[in-house]
């Protein structure tokens, strides 16, 4: 999946997620958790933005995403700030670095952009093959409530002045899959010009999360509701995940 037109409005569809505000969140976590940053890795990074906002705090990073595409966005806003940030093209589940990290980060709901099991297993044991003991793995998961109850089988429409979106849903009862059908209209003259994206998430449970987590030598420290330190309740449609390599 490359998100080629996807990564054109990335920015403006997510305007709403207020990166500033969720690079300190990242790093009020990690003083909590006692745990100094140093290397850290931004895993499907996408088009940058909370890398570069992580890099402005101090944090030695880098990022990695499998659309070369979102990177180009990436790497355009990095030349634009004067910041020195290596990105990498890679998949999640087939990760190989040069080297060792001490942190990991990966938020915005991209594991659930891996809809088999074995996908975010892999992912996970990547992860931990790279991670120095003691290090943590930090990730937001959509919940299977919010596919169920509020993704669904809706439609949403974004509207704004460079595009107009329309956004569909599938909901795939069994799997908790929703498949994700992305139409964007841009101004062309007269006339508009269609553009289409499409992909898939999938939510897990925290069970099935923990396990795979465990089994690739890490041991969950704390499960957040989105941007908060409070315990996730039953209607929460974002959690983080806080592990640790030991």
């Amino acid at each position: 999946m490359s998100y080629s037109c996807f990564s054109l409005y990335y920015d403006s569809l997510t305007e709403n997620v207020c990166y500033k505000e969720r690079a300190d969140y990242l790093m009020e976590l990690c003083r909590c958790h006692n745990h100094e940053w140093g290397t850290t890795l931004d895993l499907a990074c996408g088009t940058g933005s909370l890398t570069l906002e992580l890099y402005k705090k101090g944090i030695d990073i880098f990022g990695a995403d499998s659309s070369s595409d979102m990177l180009s966005e990436a790497q355009q806003k990095s030349y634009e700030n004067n910041a020195q940030i290596m990105y990498i093209c890679q998949k999640m589940q087939e990760l190989e670095l040069y080297g060792g990290i001490d942190t990991c980060i990966c938020t915005l709901d991209s594991i659930n952009h891996l809809t088999e099991p074995e996908d975010v297993r892999k992912t996970f044991e990547r992860v931990s093959e790279y991670m120095s003991v003691g290090g943590l793995f930090i990730f937001d998961v959509n919940t299977i409530y919010k596919h169920r109850t509020v993704l669904g089988n809706n439609c949403f429409i974004y509207d704004m002045d460079e595009v107009f979106c329309a956004w569909q849903n599938e909901l795939d009862e069994k799997t908790d899959t929703v498949r994700i059908i992305l139409d964007f209209f841009t101004p062309d003259g007269e006339a508009y010009r269609r553009e289409s994206e499409e992909f898939c998430e999938r939510a897990y449970s925290d069970c099935d999360i923990t396990n795979w987590l465990e089994k690739a030598g890490f041991s969950v420290k704390a499960v957040y509701e989105d941007m908060t330190f409070n315990i996730p309740t039953e209607t929460c449609e974002r959690k983080f995940f806080v592990a640790e390599r030991i």
